[in-house]
């Protein structure tokens, strides 16, 4: 099955500077986040729920990945 979903508020990683041919940008929609390459807007996005996203970035600011 295939959901169609608007995200909004696209943000790239505070990481990017430039340069650095390695950014990502994070956007939202109703429990979900989605993720893509900056470089390449159109070749996809992952999207995982907001709960999901948001204890990876819980685990990554505590050094845990």
């Amino acid at each position: 099955m295939s959901v169609i979903t608007t995200f909004s508020n696209w943000r790239k990683s505070t990481r990017s500077t430039n340069g650095v041919n390695s950014c990502v940008e994070v956007g939202g929609a109703p429990g979900l986040a989605g993720i893509r390459d900056t470089k390449n807007r159109a070749g996809g996005t992952l999207v995982v729920s907001r709960q999901a996203f948001d204890s990876f970035i819980t685990a990554v600011k505590a050094d845990r990945v």
